[in-house]
């Protein structure tokens, strides 16, 4: 029926063109951004999804941050006691010295071990990174290492070490004194003093070596983890744009298509007048 007051044709074809360049409008978004989730008014589940992930995703990296930190100041700490443990060393064949040869000036060999137990101190204050040693007390360090979520609820995962008390060794060396040992029985005595702080030393060197790779497994954990996150989020709200490019295309012809239809629909009513000629 032709009417001069209800243009079907032109209503659906309206409706097509609005269709259209709604589609339109969204794959440009999706182009321009390279997201097919760009809020939760695309997809709700996908996008709550992904912010949790991404979410997880920060939290790991901060860690990771915080590990190099910790890991960089162990790392210090191993150097450290390593070169601790030269110097003792030195110390211990200075006494070794002192007790193998009666004749030696001790008095010499006390100035030496004096120097020496200098440069041990010097180390202990040189052995920290960012204002922080780990050969400066006894204090228990927490690393943390990771976090979980329970019920919705971050936990964070963590690992403890112990400091080494550097200071309470250099005490103990400075108590040497070969030039006050009155026999070979005194100067024995302070070899196995010397032996003694030298294993202590050994063992906080391995110690830290430890914790020196347990944080670094922990950091190459953590960043796979992180890959991971950062591929499933992609997975969920990346666009394909090789199938948005075709489908920009195609939408951008249905444009043009509409548009004519919408004028041809428009035009229609103009032949009612014809009837009236």
């Amino acid at each position: 029926m032709a009417s001069i007051i209800t243009n079907n044709a032109s209503m659906t074809a309206l409706q097509t063109l609005k269709t259209v360049q709604s589609n339109l409008t969204e794959t440009q978004g999706r182009v321009s951004t390279g997201l097919k989730v760009q809020s939760a008014k695309d997809n709700a589940a996908y996008y709550s999804i992904a912010q949790t992930m991404r979410g997880d995703s920060a939290a790991f990296n901060a860690l990771s941050e915080n590990l190099s930190i910790i890991g960089a100041s162990v790392s210090v700490a191993r150097q450290g006691t390593e070169e601790l443990g030269k110097i003792t060393k030195q110390i211990l064949e200075k006494v070794s010295l002192a007790q193998a040869n009666e004749s030696v000036d001790r008095t010499l060999i006390q100035k030496d071990i004096e120097d020496l137990v200098s440069q041990f101190n010097s180390t202990i204050s040189q052995s920290s990174y960012n204002g922080q040693s780990m050969i400066d007390g006894t204090d228990t360090v927490t690393v943390a290492t990771g976090v979980t979520r329970d019920g919705g609820v971050f936990q964070t995962t963590s690992f403890n070490f112990d400091k080494f008390d550097a200071g309470a060794v250099s005490t103990a060396l400075a108590q040497i004194d070969v030039a006050e040992a009155t026999d070979a029985a005194a100067l024995s005595i302070l070899m196995i003093n010397v032996e003694g702080e030298m294993a202590k030393i050994t063992e906080a060197e391995a110690n830290f070596g430890m914790v020196e790779k347990r944080i670094e497994n922990h950091q190459n954990f953590n960043s796979k983890l992180v890959d991971k996150f950062d591929s499933g989020v992609g997975a969920l709200v990346d666009a394909d744009m090789n199938k948005e490019a075709a489908r920009l295309s195609a939408l951008q012809v249905q444009e043009q298509l509409a548009t004519q239809a919408l004028s041809i629909a428009n035009q229609a009513p103009q032949s009612i007048l014809s009837l009236f000629r």
